[in-house]
């Protein structure tokens, strides 16, 4: 399948050329832990709708969360083209369930000619997928997003590792969504982007991470790829806030994309 139907979203109307609205039901598998939709999922499904309007891909998005989507709901997606120029379109999407307003997301869509390119981010040299164990989750993740990737640390602290010792703020994770089998576009890495709360507990130390407050995605190159890099950057964590980015690549080394967030930190509920 590919990505919009990973995600179920489909159209339900297209008032005209600039306006139309979306619908997807939150099922389980887009989902966190705590039942509410995965923040890239929404994200991932405002840049879907929003480059299928246009027909245009998208160069970035960002989401600000406001409210939570929770299993069995609808949330539907309603996409304005503000401005559609020669080759550049500016677009918003407000999601929403029923009257209450989940995210809100900004975008830049289009290609333009230019007679230089060059990525001066450098995939690091890592271990392939194959090498490297699944990632340890620290409950049950049926019919959650977590069921639906395949996660393995390249650098990270397993859940016994977690002593409370901050370190230089950096987690590298391979992840992929098998499911997605048409290759990794615009969306599917708004999904895979939304790893800054994991990678607040893994650079403190703590049995803890947070819940998104936003998501920027800057897209470089779209390639074909199985599985994509996570090269997660904590930059701070103060104020009740984690602050951090995302680099992703290519097996190939290509440079993807890049995404930022800021965090509630909060540590886990343990089961008593």
């Amino acid at each position: 399948m590919d990505t919009k139907a990973f995600l179920g979203i489909q159209a339900v109307s297209t008032d005209d050329a600039t306006r139309g609205k979306w619908s997807m039901v939150v099922r389980p598998g887009l989902v966190t832990g705590g039942s509410f939709l995965w923040g890239g999922c929404g994200l991932a499904a405002a840049v879907s709708a929003i480059e299928e309007l246009s027909g245009r891909t998208c160069v970035w998005a960002t989401a600000q969360y406001l409210s939570y989507a929770r299993t069995g709901e609808t949330m539907e997606v309603d996409v304005t083209l503000a401005v559609v120029g020669h080759q550049i379109t500016q677009a918003r999407a407000v999601c929403r369930v029923g009257e209450r307003e989940i995210l809100t997301v900004n975008a830049a869509v289009g290609e333009r000619p230019f007679e230089h390119a060059h990525s001066f981010v450098q995939m690091p040299d890592v271990p392939l997928p194959a090498a490297l164990q699944q990632r340890e989750h620290r409950g049950d993740i049926t019919n959650t997003i977590h069921e639906k990737m395949d996660e393995r640390f390249v650098i990270g602290r397993e859940l016994e590792d977690l002593d409370g010792m901050p370190n230089d703020g950096r987690t590298l994770m391979w992840a992929r969504i098998p499911d997605v089998i048409e290759g990794v576009d615009t969306a599917t890495l708004a999904v895979l982007g939304d790893f800054v709360p994991m990678g607040v507990g893994q650079a403190l130390g703590v049995r803890g991470g947070g819940n998104s407050l936003d998501n920027t995605l800057r897209v470089v190159r779209l390639v074909p790829t199985k599985w994509v890099l996570l090269d997660i950057h904590i930059q701070a964590v103060e104020r009740g806030f984690g602050h951090g980015t995302v680099n992703m690549f290519a097996e190939d080394g290509t440079f993807l994309a890049t995404a930022s967030q800021s965090c509630i930190a909060r540590m886990w509920r343990e089961p008593k």
